[in-house]
């Protein structure tokens, strides 16, 4: 990189990539709602079903064996931009559980987003979030938080071509639809844009030949077209009303609509493509202990399919 020019993994608006701290991306309802402002109806009493911070943090701290409700806490606080109580909350869920990549990857990246930009020496790579990174792969060499961080530390440190092999190789192992699938791209395009890199055909081959995710009806546009019965995404109105809402609102509905997906599920146990909905919709509304009780309910009902299921899941987060 140049003196005077930074690459978009560079800035902190790079960093966000794979944590939804700013976008609330509910893929498995079809689409996606941006969270903003300073609405401070999250830290209120709600009647939606969502817990607010302080019912998180009273469930966190009356659990002293249990990492699930310090991730939840953890989550919430990152979704607020409250970036140290973040860290102060994945610290807990570690020191419960320190075989979690996932929550190795997530108190990294909240120790990237706590730096305070605006101090002029300050490391956008700390070398504490660097080492929970670092055990993050050591637990699963697979974790994509971790493996995109690292590769942003090689484009910080200059190695452009080695920071475009790493988020290749995160991309050559996405599965076809993930939440972070476009963004890596998108940092590919524009880091070798910016440094002169060609890629030739390596990224339409990359496309290409990545691992097929289940199909999930209704997610794949913004309307879900092809839903069945069972599975459905939102109506093109659903999506239109959704855009006008507070943010509370957009929270409630949202919730209503995961709630009715769980219904459904109740009458209709053996479909896959629900259940995955399901979990991608608690993992984004920061329900990891629902997600993992989704996990086990799917499982439960689908022995067969347990393996591409918990496939499935490790690629959330659920572990």
């Amino acid at each position: 990189m140049g003196e005077n020019t930074q690459s978009p993994s560079g800035s902190k608006a790079g960093w966000i990539l794979l944590g939804g701290a700013a976008l609330l991306a509910v893929a498995s309802v079809g689409y996606n709602v941006y969270s903003g402002g300073e609405d401070d109806a999250v830290a209120e009493a709600t009647s939606d079903g969502v817990p607010t911070i302080a019912e998180l943090r009273k469930a966190a701290e009356a659990s002293s064996d249990d990492a699930g409700p310090w991730s939840e806490l953890g989550f919430a606080h990152f979704e607020r931009g409250e970036f140290a109580e973040a860290v102060e909350a994945y610290e807990k869920a570690v020191a419960i559980d320190e075989t979690s990549a996932s929550l190795w990857s997530a108190l990294g990246e909240a120790r990237v987003m706590a730096v305070d930009a605006a101090q002029a020496d300050a490391d956008p790579l700390p070398a504490s979030a660097l080492e929970a990174f670092a055990k993050a792969l050591e637990r699963d060499g697979n974790d994509p938080r971790a493996r995109y961080f690292m590769a942003v530390k090689k484009d910080i440190d200059g190695d452009h071509q080695g920071a475009i092999d790493g988020w290749f190789a995160l991309l050559e192992d996405t599965p076809v639809g993930a939440p972070w699938e476009g963004d890596v791209v998108r940092t590919i395009e524009q880091v070798a844009a910016i440094n002169e890199i060609d890629l030739g055909d390596r990224l339409s081959t990359a496309m290409a030949t990545r691992t097929p995710e289940i199909a999930i009806p209704g997610s794949g546009s913004v309307a879900g077209d092809a839903a069945s019965d069972n599975v459905r995404g939102p109506t093109a109105q659903q999506v239109a009303d959704a855009r006008q809402m507070s943010e509370s609102d957009q929270r409630q509905m949202i919730a209503g609509m995961v709630s009715g997906l769980e219904e459904r599920l109740e009458g209709d146990p053996s479909n896959l493509d629900g259940w995955v909905m399901l979990m991608r919709s608690r993992m984004t509304l920061g329900e990891r202990g629902k997600a993992r009780d989704a996990l086990a309910k799917a499982v439960a009902a689908n022995p067969g399919e347990a393996d591409e299921l918990r496939r499935q899941a490790a690629q959330l987060g659920i572990e």
